[in-house]
């Protein structure tokens, strides 16, 4: 039995929104990499389980084949095995990509700090109103 739980139909970690305010874009920034990182977690325990159950399905074939009970069951429960050994290696791409992914966030994250951090501290900190990022670029 799966200890996965399924989550809420559009639980997203952080809206996709219009408020490009710095702090807002490295709150979710911050939300994006999080959820990718848990998800590779979530992702590894998956792998292992599929793993498991493929070993155990083998171990299945074989009693069956010991048992000298009817080929076919064999075999299904050999497919089942392999299909099981197949969707384990495919959940270990997928969690390669999502870790490269949560690495590529973190990475954004501090580029976005480097180029806008200061220009936020400064506008956060004033009594008046300074132009938006970009102003001076027209």
């Amino acid at each position: 039995m799966s200890d996965l739980v399924p989550r809420a139909a559009g639980a997203a970690p952080a809206p996709a929104d219009s408020d490009n305010r710095y702090k807002a874009v490295q709150n979710k920034l911050a939300k994006l990499g999080k959820a990718l990182e848990d998800a590779g977690l979530e992702l590894e325990s998956l792998r292992l389980s599929m793993q498991g159950n493929a070993s155990h399905a083998n171990d299945v074939a074989l009693d069956i084949e010991n048992g000298d009970l009817d080929a076919k069951f064999v075999e299904m429960a050999s497919l089942v095995s392999a299909a099981l050994g197949g969707a384990a290696i495919e959940v270990r791409r997928v969690r390669a990509t999502a870790q490269e992914t949560a690495d590529l966030t973190h990475e954004a994250k501090k580029k976005h700090a480097g180029l806008y951090g200061a220009l936020d501290d400064i506008r956060s900190n004033r009594r008046v109103k300074t132009p938006r990022p970009g102003f001076f670029s027209r």
